[in-house]
């Protein structure tokens, strides 16, 4: 049977409904007749073993409200019904507000009944051995059912308590952890699909807009020049948006038996000097080393660092371009030099595409330089592979 919602923890019905209970129970006890259990005067009226009794209940009313008070109330109930026969009601009483101290109450209160019960058993148990011998020293039992039990009680389950507010607290800060981590994992994210976005279509549009200014500034081209301008501008525009889609399919999940889509790569830098040299860019490309199947990473960013590089050159260069591939045993090398022409005003959104090789190679583990190098414009990137082969 469930409690209900009005007595469930925490509701301010619960502590008066324990109060009511405990005084029904006491009031049992006195109506079967066994209090007082110890009269030190059998002329003193039952009725007033009622009144201690009621007190106590009150204290049990009072435990999360004013626990120091209802344990002080409390604490005064059992003295005065000591003082006049020591009744089991009342005892009873008196060991729900003794837990509940310990339970609501602060540490130094939990400390100091805790020494107080003690000492009381402690000194029971001395005081009957000297008066009644060996046998009296049961005198303590009284002490230790009624005060050290209920105590170790509750600071056993307010232990526990601390506890388990603190596993949550601990868990909720996990929780608000990985959220954080979560949100920056976003973020990073975002910022490496810009990046991507950056590569995949600047580079492409700036082929693009390069051709189409060239046709509109001088109206007097042939038809073979405009046709050929045109040629590259469809090109251009074909291939973005090829990469664009592969670009997208990455991002989203497969379906069921479709093949993953196809990533750009190292060894496909023939059909990207063949673009850039549609263009208008004359690359003398060289290949040391042995060519292998690098990681996935190294061969995207490698294909990327060289893309951005031959585009600026095509932005801000005389024409002619130099690249090296050099397969090295731990890691590959690539290498763009082009000569920079004079008067060149730079573009705008000119130094993402930088910033976006840098971070490329930094993410690997890389290393990556650009800048003049004796007249000439070098990019220089050496990206991990891993292990020798």
């Amino acid at each position: 049977m469930r409690t209900p919602a009005w007595l469930g923890p925490g509701s301010p019905a619960r502590d008066p409904a324990l109060a009511v209970v405990s005084l029904a129970g006491g009031l049992v006890l006195y109506g079967v007749g066994l209090q007082p259990q110890f009269p030190w005067d059998p002329d003193v009226p039952e009725q007033l073993f009622l009144a201690p009794l009621l007190l106590a209940c009150v204290a049990v009313g009072l435990r999360r409200a004013a626990t120091r008070t209802g344990l002080a109330l409390g604490t005064a109930a059992v003295l005065a019904d000591t003082a006049l026969g020591v009744s089991l009601g009342t005892a009873l009483v008196y060991t729900q507000v003794l837990y509940d101290a310990c339970v609501y109450g602060p540490p130094r209160v939990r400390r100091w009944l805790l020494r107080v019960t003690v000492w009381l058993s402690v000194a029971g148990v001395v005081v009957g051995s000297v008066l009644w011998g060996w046998r009296g020293a049961a005198a303590g039992v009284p002490f230790v059912l009624g005060g050290v039990l209920p105590v170790l009680t509750g600071v056993s389950v307010r232990q526990s308590r601390d506890q388990a507010a603190a596993e949550r607290a601990r868990a909720e800060q996990t929780a608000r952890l990985a959220e954080l981590d979560r949100r920056q994992a976003v973020l990073a994210e975002r910022a490496r699909m810009a990046r991507e976005l950056h590569d995949v279509v600047a580079n492409h549009l700036s082929a693009v807009a390069l051709h189409a200014t060239a046709v509109l500034s001088a109206p007097q081209l042939d038809r073979s020049r405009v046709d050929a301008a045109l040629r590259v501008i469809r090109e251009s525009s074909v291939q973005g948006m090829a990469e664009m889609r592969q670009l997208i399919g990455l991002l989203r999940e497969p379906a069921d038996g479709a093949d993953e889509p196809t990533r750009v790569r190292l060894d496909e830098l023939d059909r990207l000097v063949e673009r850039v040299g549609a263009a208008g860019l004359a690359v003398r490309a060289t290949v040391t080393g042995q060519p292998r199947p690098l990681p996935v990473g190294v061969d995207l960013a490698a294909y990327r660092i060289v893309q951005e590089s031959l585009t600026n050159a095509l932005r801000h260069g005389t024409g002619t371009a130099e690249l090296c591939v050099a397969y090295e045993p731990t890691e590959v090398v690539v290498t763009v030099q082009n000569p920079v022409r004079e008067g060149g005003g730079p573009l705008i959104g000119a130094g993402a595409g930088l910033i976006g090789m840098r971070e490329r190679a930094a993410l690997l583990d890389g290393r990556f330089s650009a800048g003049p190098v004796d007249g000439r414009w070098r990019v220089h990137a050496a990206l991990p592979t891993g292990v020798a082969r």
